[in-house]
């Protein structure tokens, strides 16, 4: 019988009187510890190191998620490979689940578990045929970017990859999708829903974020485990902060006061770190400031594999205020 199955079917009975939040965590940390269990597995086989799989398959999910023109996974791991690269664009059966068809017409499908047939919704099969891909320009890190480019053919594909890397290397776990409330809960602040309002400043453009308002200096916070993409001074930002998730979702800082030390691109940040500080920077060259209330600017992007586009973070902000109050109680 399936693991899955199996621990299931041992859930059910054991957190039959557990609150359905706490049997979801302990399920999503059982989900967690079989991904790794995969990634370590192909660790020993390839000498790749397991978070270069594990990041490979977290963006594969994400941009899986969030598109409707391919499907969404069904087994532990994200990865999709299209049946026409699996098994060779003039393979006349793009379902061809034999190894050596499969590499007579050209396809990179391959058999990972020693079962001899190559399946394409099997993971051991699909983790491994990204690791021969990988394996064929080499071990160290330049070379696998030079891998993942030219399976993706996106330089921005391949930054996030590598970003969700560095992420995991640092930590070391897979569990990194903790957020934080952007300021902290004891200041006085105040914010409603203005995603989508028309702007004049600059001329006019759709509001693509939420603005918090607080006092100067007031300490601006990561809102997710990430990387820092971006930091620096835009005219109608100011002094900004750009943040990218384990989720492929950009967080995006503005009009801020300043930023805390050690602070740079590159940077791997966690939630509730402190990241700067409220201001009212903005709407004119480098160092302009004091045209407007101070306040944060937050928004919220979501990368799709093809493109990247802003989304309302109104309801993530109230979820996290409070979630982070129940856990203050």
């Amino acid at each position: 019988m399936n693991r899955l199955v199996v621990f299931g079917l041992i859930a059910l009975l054991f957190f039959a009187n557990v609150p359905e939040s706490s049997a979801s965590e302990t399920d999503q940390q059982k989900i967690y510890q079989e991904r790794i269990d995969l990634f370590s597995k192909m660790e020993a086989i390839t000498q790749i190191p397991w978070y270069y799989f594990a990041a490979i398959d977290q963006y594969e999910r994400s941009v899986r998620r969030v598109r409707k023109d391919i499907p969404k996974e069904t087994g532990l791991i994200g990865i999709y490979i299209k049946p026409e690269i699996w098994s060779g664009a003039i393979n006349p059966d793009l379902s061809d689940t034999n190894p050596l068809s499969i590499q007579i017409f050209g396809g990179i499908g391959v058999d990972g578990n020693g079962d001899g047939i190559a399946d394409q919704t099997n993971d051991e099969d699909v983790l491994y045929t990204i690791a021969n891909h990988l394996l064929d320009y080499g071990f160290d890190r330049d070379n696998i970017k030079l891998a993942l480019w030219d399976y993706y053919k996106r330089d921005k594909s391949v930054s996030l990859i590598m970003g969700k890397v560095k992420m995991y290397e640092t930590y070391g776990t897979l569990d990194l999708d903790k957020h934080a409330f952007p300021v902290p809960l004891r200041y006085n602040y105040s914010y409603k829903n203005t995603w989508g309002s028309a702007r004049g400043w600059g001329g006019r453009r759709m509001h693509e974020g939420t603005d918090i308002f607080a006092g100067y200096g007031t300490p601006v916070r990561a809102t997710s485990y990430g990387i820092v993409e971006m930091k620096g001074w835009n005219r109608f930002g100011g002094w900004r902060i750009g943040i990218r998730d384990i989720n492929n979702t950009y967080h995006y800082f503005a009009h801020l006061n300043g930023f805390a030390d050690g602070i740079k691109v590159g940077r791997v940040v966690e939630p509730g770190m402190i990241i700067g500080s409220v201001g009212s920077s903005g709407y004119g060259p480098p160092g302009t400031s004091g045209k407007f209330p101070p306040h944060l600017h937050y928004g919220m992007y979501k990368d799709n594999g093809k493109t990247e586009w802003s989304f309302d973070p109104f309801p993530h902000l109230k979820s996290w205020e409070r979630g982070e109050r129940q856990r203050r109680k």
